[in-house]
């Protein structure tokens, strides 16, 4: 299986920063520091990881599974607040390292589509970022990115 989350396998730490209030035209952001724990499952056809977001007050979870059928990732997002995010990210890594991962969604009443995008991908560092759409995936308005660092 080639472009799974086998990179993600470890402990990392995270400078995130999300916007304050999506698809409204604000450019207020906010950051807070984010700690995650990510192991692999089913040979590798499966990734878990969990981030402690101490400034927020709340962790979050991600299960990722892979299809080898259609080569493709499922992601669910579960906040320990609020509970899972449906539908999942779906999407591949291409031959360049991007990962993109699609999902349409509700936001405030208003159909859109999400994107998750995973990109400058190291042993040590990567950068995960989520952007929303009104136009049918035309343009994008990027509202959480997080920087991580390999801790261990």
């Amino acid at each position: 299986m080639k472009n799974n989350f086998d990179f993600f396998v470890g402990t990392w730490t995270s400078q995130q920063r999300r916007l304050r209030k999506p698809l409204t035209g604000s450019d207020d952001w906010y950051e807070f520091v984010g700690n995650t724990r990510c192991w692999s499952v089913f040979d590798g056809a499966g990734s878990v990881d969990e981030v402690s977001l101490p400034d927020l007050g709340f962790n979050g979870l991600t299960v990722r599974t892979y299809d080898e059928t259609t080569d493709e990732w499922s992601l669910y997002w579960i906040n320990s607040k609020t509970g899972i995010a449906l539908p999942p990210q779906v999407g591949r890594f291409d031959d360049n390292g991007l990962g993109t991962f699609l999902a349409d969604e509700i936001y405030d009443g208003k159909p859109i589509k999400t994107v998750y995008w995973w990109s400058e991908i190291t042993e040590d560092s990567c950068r995960w970022e989520q952007a929303f759409s009104t136009d049918g995936g035309e343009t994008w308005e990027s509202n959480w990115i997080a920087e991580w660092t390999r801790t261990g």
